[in-house]
């Protein structure tokens, strides 16, 4: 063992294990956090959608309707406590024909057996009104104000923040390999030849979930890795919606949406299709053909022109359809955090709550810290700035002033506090800060960004990762070509 036991162990640093572990940080638990990646969220969290469900889309008898409809009203309080970026903007599903009208309708009892308040269904002309781009050929639809949209990977990063601030320890690159018992501890031991021990154990995996419970020797079950691939348009894209635009869903997919992000630009996707390789992340021509196909039928202004990417991601269910989150029956002191897919973003704050009461119904002493604070920091940026408090921002630390992500007004200030919070990788940068998340993709800003880095650290160029391991950006024949420079980045 490196160190003092733990009393609980978090097995994935997705949305649902930094939930977790969020909240476990306000009791008196020695608690750690253990991601195989480089940094938390670089699993199934950093390619999610971005939306928070309403609460419509599954039965009530579903765990996963019980965490969504919980877990969705929960967003205000962790909005105003953590400040990650976040809008009410509403779901509207859009429906084509009298038959899918009927599903609508089915929906909307659905989630009226659910709890969900003020949900409508539309005619026409009240589709029309709410979102006026729509396709004319729609005869109506659900409307469900309460759903929403979410930066996934600042929540996140907010959630990991906040719960290390309360006494978390977070560690990274630490791959899961083996565990043993040893009297009353897990022994988790990672490929590096790290280990740990904790009396209490959350397998929060994600996608490699079902591995992990077969070290402990518990339950077997199977994650279906299912990819879903989305495309991102530019700002001022002219299919910008009002609202989320949902089509009437499929059996196991909820369609191909058209989402505005929270910070601005268009998502199209995703797809639903189940793969064997648990990291094949790539996109296809085909793919987007289809995409494109059926987000124009639901707004016909979306347009290939204005894609500046396209990614994938992966969905871990289970052939249930439903969350798996229970102790385990086989192995004492283990709770079971598996299938999390859709809507498991917006249920992650209720799944953190329901792991809390799973870990006391084991055993596990909960006792609240007196003076545990629940409150991040505002994190400042400018593009919603107006020039007055921009010129006093800058007056006050002139690194705000060096800007170095023009597409998405980043400055150099920002890049610098999200290096000190400890994402040391590009994409932990890009996704803390935005920075090469815009129109050029990091053409411009990247290197600046190493820059700011090597300064930082005292590393060399050559040492940074886009995502770690072997995603190696700068090669040593490269580096000897670049310019040896000093001070801040121009």
């Amino acid at each position: 063992m490196n160190q003092s036991p733990f009393d609980v162990a978090i097995i994935g640093a997705g949305v649902c294990g930094a939930a977790i572990a969020r909240t476990l940080s306000a009791y008196r638990l020695r608690v750690v956090l253990l991601e195989k990646e480089a940094d938390v969220a670089f699993g199934v969290s950093k390619a999610n959608s971005g939306i928070i469900h309403a609460g419509f889309h599954h039965p009530a008898t579903s765990l996963k309707a019980k965490l969504e409809i919980q877990g969705n009203l929960m967003f205000e309080k962790l909005y105003y406590e953590l400040g990650f970026p976040f809008k009410r903007v509403g779901v509207l599903v859009v429906a084509f024909s009298e038959e899918e009208m009927k599903t609508a309708a089915h929906l909307f009892s659905q989630g009226e057996e659910n709890g969900v308040a003020d949900l409508e269904l539309c005619g026409a002309e009240r589709v029309r009104a709410l979102e006026p781009k729509v396709n004319r050929d729609a005869v109506g639809g659900l409307y469900a104000p309460g759903g929403g949209i979410i930066e996934p990977y600042r929540f996140v990063f907010a959630l990991v923040e906040c719960a290390i601030a309360n006494g978390c320890v977070l560690s990274t690159g630490f791959d899961v390999s083996a565990v043993r018992r040893q009297r009353e501890y897990f022994i988790l031991a990672a490929r590096s030849g790290r280990s740990v021990a904790a009396r209490y154990a959350v397998n929060a995996a994600g996608l490699h979930a079902d591995a992990v419970s077969a070290m402990f020797g518990a339950e077997q079950f199977t994650i279906i890795p299912r990819k879903g691939e989305e495309y991102l348009l530019d700002r001022g894209a002219e299919a910008f919606p009002n609202h989320v635009l949902f089509p009437v869903p499929a059996k196991k997919s909820k369609g191909i949406l058209v989402i505005p992000t929270v910070e601005g630009t268009t998502m199209v996707g995703p797809t639903a299709v189940e793969v064997e390789d648990r990291e094949d992340v790539s996109t296809s021509a085909s793919n987007l053909k289809a995409v494109f196909a059926h987000a124009k039928h639901l707004m016909p202004s979306v347009s290939r022109r204005d894609i500046i990417t396209s990614f994938a991601g992966m969905r871990p269910a289970l052939a249930t359809g439903d969350f798996y989150i229970a102790v385990s029956k086989k192995v004492p002191r283990l709770v079971q955090v598996a299938g999390i897919q859709s809507p498991g973003l917006t249920a992650s704050p209720a799944i953190g709550e329901y792991v809390k009461e799973l870990l006391k119904s084991c055993g596990c002493s909960l006792t609240e810290k007196p003076h545990f604070n629940p409150m991040l920091p505002k994190i400042t940026t400018l593009r919603d700035c107006s020039p007055e408090a921009m010129e006093q921002i800058i007056a006050h630390n002139p690194q705000y002033g060096n800007i170095i992500c023009r597409c998405e007004t980043v400055s150099e200030a920002q890049i610098v506090e999200a290096i000190r919070k400890g994402h040391v990788t590009l994409d932990g940068i890009k996704f803390y800060t935005r920075a090469g998340m815009g129109r050029c993709q990091g053409g411009f800003c990247t290197y600046k960004i190493l820059k700011i880095l090597a300064r930082e650290t005292g590393k060399k160029m050559t040492e940074f990762t886009k995502r770690g391991g072997e995603s190696v950006i700068v090669k040593e024949t490269l580096s000897a070509a670049l310019p040896r420079t000093r001070g801040a980045p121009p």
